[in-house]
């Protein structure tokens, strides 16, 4: 749990007071991303520097979205939620998002209005501002898709350079499931 601690942290003293209040996200909350294997982690030299889950299939919050549309709204998509990374590491979310990228082509996101950090890696990583959703608590937030463009034929074209660049210069980080509670609980 210290690595969302210290995310919340870097909230805070990035002017982010209203995103994750103390507490949130909860250990019940992990266990259970955990125990469904949405859970993932990302290591670096073999120690855990970020979290995220991975959650496929529909997201009731974003049945409603609202000052816009999604880009597509028919076809199945994955859900990241719950990224965080610890307060010395870099490219955490770059990871994530080129590893979710890696295993789907309709990926959604969402953050608070006030998490500049993670817009700019939101929008960095190629995902397109579709409108705003409410939690199931009604809070507000920015809702973002990124999804692949079909080829007439049903391939998908993927960001070629990217995952290129990332084979060949290689990441000091590496996802990983997490297959126990060690190091984020």
């Amino acid at each position: 749990m210290d690595i969302y601690r210290q995310a919340r942290e870097t909230m805070i003293s990035c002017g982010n007071v209203n995103q994750w209040k103390p507490g949130h996200p909860s250990e019940e909350m992990i266990r259970a991303d955990i125990a469904r294997g949405y859970c993932r982690a990302v290591e670096s030299d073999g120690t855990i520097v970020g979290a995220f889950a991975f959650i496929p299939g529909k997201d009731p919050t974003y049945d409603v979205i609202e000052g816009g549309e999604w880009i597509d709204d028919t076809l199945p998509y994955v859900t990241i939620h719950r990224l965080a990374s610890t307060k010395t590491s870099t490219g955490v979310a770059g990871a994530c998002f080129d590893w979710c990228w890696s295993q789907s082509h309709n990926l959604r996101v969402d953050t608070h209005e006030d998490n500049v950090i993670m817009r700019h890696c939101i929008e960095k990583a190629g995902f397109r501002y579709c409108g705003i959703i409410h939690l199931l608590n009604g809070d507000p937030r920015l809702a973002y898709q990124k999804i692949g463009q079909i080829h007439p034929r049903g391939r998908c074209y993927l960001e070629t350079f990217k995952m290129i660049r990332s084979l060949l210069f290689g990441r000091d980080r590496n996802i990983i499931l997490l297959p126990a509670l060690t190091g984020i609980l």
